[in-house]
C-alpha cells in the first residue's frame, strides 16, 4: 500500500505558536499499580493533567487483582451494520438482545442509524456496584447523539470514556456528544487515551479516495473539563476494566498504514512531536503505525476476559495477548470488535482464524472492519463461538 509522504490536507507548524503555549497533553505525574491474579507483574498507570498549571488528576493505588464483574453488558451503539428483525437469543452465560426498531404507541419518527464507524457502552456489575463506559464515539455526532437517545444511555452515568486510537470514524462523534450534553457530565470525566499520536492530524491515504481523515478539537475537550489520561501503559477504567496499553507487535500479524500523521501543534490542533516516539517525530508527515492503540477488557467471573478490540490495526490477536499480560488472565471468554482483516489476503485471514482457534475463546463477536473473508472463515472453523452483532445489540455476560 503505497504513501505519499509529501501530500497532506492539514499544514501544522512543529514549532507551534511563538511565545507561552497552552498544552493540553498528558505528563506522567503518578502511578496506580495493581498486583493481577497469577503472578502477572505490577501494572503502571500513566495518568495527566489537562492543562499546563492545572491541578493534577492523580489516581488512587490499587492493590490486588483485575476486579471480577458479576455482569457485563456490552451496547454495541454504532457500527456499520443493523438488521431490524433478528432475533434474539439466549445461550450459555450470554443473552443476545437485538433492539429492532424504537416502537411506542406512536408511529416512529427515527431509528438506529449505522455508519462506517464504531462505538460501545458497556455496564458493568460488580456487586451493587455499576460502572458505565463509552469505548469509541462512531465517525459522526448525528449518529452517536440519535443511537444513545435511542438506547437510553444516560449520559450522566458515564464513569470514563476510552478513545482506542485516532481515526475519524472512532473519535468523529466525540465532541458534539460533549458539546450537546454540556454540563450533564460528570466533572473531569477521564477520557483514555493510548498516547499523543491519537491526536496528530490525520490523512487516508489508501483506496478508494484520499482526503483528510480529520483531528481532535483539543480545545473542545478543554471545554467539556475532561481528565485527559494516557494509558501508554495498562491502566484500570472506572475501577472494573483495564485499557491494554500500548499494544506490542508480538506475533505474525503486520501493520497496515492506510493513514498518514502530520506532525505538529499549532492553535490548539494537532500534536506535540516531544511527545511522540522518535520514530514517529522524524519527518512532517509520517505512516501511521498506531502505537497509540489500546484495547479494554472486563474480567468476568469464572469465565475469563471480555476484550473490547476496537479497530486491531496492530492485529486483533496482539490486542488479546496485551489485554492478557496487562490484566493478569489467561482465560478469554469473548473478543469484540473490528478485526480489521477486510484488506488482507485469504492466507493471512486463515492464519487469524487458526490464532483465534490456539487462543480457544468462547464467543468471537467481529464488527466493523473485520469484512466478510474473516466471517465466512471463522464460520466454517469455529461455528459455535461465532456470533453476529449489529448496531443496537446488546450482549449480557454473566457467570
Amino acid at each position: 500500500m503505497a504513501i505519499d509522504y509529501t501530500s497532506t490536507s492539514i499544514v501544522l507548524s512543529e514549532a507551534g505558536p511563538q511565545g507561552p503555549r497552552r498544552q493540553f497533553f498528558c505528563d506522567e505525574i503518578g502511578r496506580r499499580e495493581f498486583v493481577c491474579s497469577g503472578g502477572a507483574s505490577v501494572l503502571s498507570v500513566i495518568l495527566a493533567t489537562l492543562l499546563a498549571g492545572s491541578k493534577s488528576v492523580r489516581a488512587e493505588a490499587v492493590a490486588g487483582p483485575l476486579p471480577e464483574l458479576d455482569r457485563i453488558a456490552v451496547r454495541i451503539v454504532i457500527d456499520s451494520y443493523q438488521f431490524a428483525v433478528a432475533p434474539s437469543r439466549k445461550l450459555p452465560n450470554l443473552d443476545v438482545q437485538h433492539f429492532g426498531w424504537g416502537l411506542s404507541d406512536k408511529p416512529p419518527r427515527r431509528t438506529l442509524v449505522s455508519e462506517f464507524g464504531l462505538a460501545t457502552h458497556v455496564e458493568s456489575r460488580r456487586g451493587n456496584e455499576t460502572r458505565n463506559v463509552l469505548v469509541d464515539f462512531g465517525f459522526t455526532p448525528e449518529a452517536l447523539l440519535n443511537n444513545t437517545s435511542l438506547l437510553g444511555i444516560d449520559p450522566a452515568a458515564i464513569d470514563a470514556l476510552v478513545l482506542s486510537h485516532g481515526h475519524q470514524d472512532h473519535f468523529g462523534g466525540l465532541v458534539g456528544f460533549l458539546q450537546a450534553h454540556s454540563g450533564k457530565l460528570k466533572p473531569k470525566l477521564p477520557l483514555f487515551v493510548g498516547g499523543e499520536g491519537c491526536f496528530c492530524a490525520r490523512e487516508w491515504t489508501a483506496p478508494p479516495v484520499r482526503g483528510s481523515f480529520g483531528v481532535i478539537d483539543r480545545k473542545a475537550l478543554e471545554e467539556a473539563d475532561l481528565a485527559v489520561t494516557v494509558a501508554a501503559r495498562p491502566a484500570l477504567v472506572a475501577d472494573h476494566a483495564v485499557a491494554t496499553g500500548q499494544i506490542s507487535q508480538k506475533t505474525f500479524e503486520k501493520v497496515l498504514s492506510p493513514s498518514a500523521m502530520t506532525i505538529g501543534f499549532d492553535r490548539g490542533i494537532g500534536c506535540y512531536p516531544e511527545r511522540l516516539s522518535e520514530a514517529e517525530r522524524t519527518a512532517p508527515v509520517v505512516p501511521d503505525q498506531f502505537q497509540h492503540e489500546i484495547a479494554t477488557a472486563f474480567n468476568l467471573k469464572g469465565r475469563g476476559l471480555v476484550v473490547l478490540t476496537s479497530c486491531s490495526h496492530r492485529g486483533v490477536v496482539n490486542a488479546i495477548k496485551e489485554a492478557q499480560a496487562a490484566s493478569g488472565v489467561a482465560k478469554i471468554h469473548a473478543v469484540i470488535g473490528g478485526f480489521h482483516l477486510a484488506p488482507y489476503q485469504e492466507d493471512y485471514i486463515r492464519d487469524t482464524v487458526k490464532a483465534l482457534q490456539e487462543i480457544d475463546p468462547t464467543y468471537v463477536i467481529p464488527l466493523h472492519c473485520t469484512g466478510e473473508p474473516f466471517y465466512e472463515a471463522a464460520r466454517a472453523a469455529m461455528p459455535t463461538k461465532l456470533l453476529r452483532a449489529y448496531t443496537g445489540t446488546r450482549l449480557v455476560f454473566e457467570p
